[in-house]
């Protein structure tokens, strides 16, 4: 599902690049659930955001599901990020003047499914989650997990290669942390590709598979 050969990633500072991601080769199978462990500043970050197509590399082979990552124009990175990653984030990003149908459903109208059947696929992926009585809230009117769940439903409606989590349960409490983890090993049992970001040893232990991140290098446990 990833493959990832001799990546390396640096930013301009200054007059000097700053490198970052040094000779990295990261591979994921199709119904793997794997961990990248790493504190602040080990490069972490920089490795998500070329795993979901948000950064190019600067050298190095990155295929997603099939598609040659860094022979892809960057111009043509949103179509696959909408087709291809379900994206789950520490803060949620959810729309607050949406309700929880309309910030669920948003992706699939941005790939110009129709309203109501949307909504029909909105409707399959809630009945999972238990986020059927709360379809007409704003986010502002759930607690910190179910903003997650909101979040976890928005990734999975538009079906994809692989569901990528930036410290999912960062902003949670431990109790709804946990629910959280469960859900995301629930998934996994259902054939869901799931590589998860955290800082967390214990958080990382959910997964059944943990890559350390030091110093922009990757180690397998």
């Amino acid at each position: 599902m990833i493959r990832m050969k001799g990546i390396n990633k640096g930013y301009m500072l200054g007059d000097e690049k700053l490198p970052i991601l040094h000779d990295v080769d990261f591979n994921v199978s199709k119904g793997e659930f794997v961990a990248i462990l790493g504190p602040s500043g080990s490069g972490k970050t920089t490795l998500m955001n070329i795993l979901g197509c948000m950064d190019i590399l600067d050298s190095g082979e990155y295929y997603l599901d099939g598609i040659a990552i860094h022979e892809t124009p960057e111009v043509d990175l949103t179509e696959v990020r909408n087709q291809k990653i379900g994206f789950i984030f520490q803060n949620y990003q959810l729309i607050p003047t949406y309700n929880i149908m309309q910030n669920i459903t948003m992706p699939l109208i941005i790939r110009g499914m129709s309203h109501k059947q949307a909504e029909a696929e909105c409707m399959e992926t809630v009945k999972k989650l238990g986020l059927s009585e709360r379809l007409l809230h704003k986010p502002s009117e759930l607690s910190g997990g179910q903003k997650q769940r909101v979040s976890i439903a928005r990734a999975l409606t538009t079906n994809p290669a692989v569901l990528l989590a930036d410290e999912p349960t960062g902003a949670l409490d431990q109790s709804s942390g946990k629910d959280v983890l469960s859900l995301f090993q629930e998934l996994n049992e259902m054939g869901n590709t799931i590589v998860m970001i955290t800082h967390d040893l214990n958080v990382a232990k959910t997964a059944k598979r943990i890559v350390r991140i030091v110093d922009g290098r990757l180690y397998e446990e």
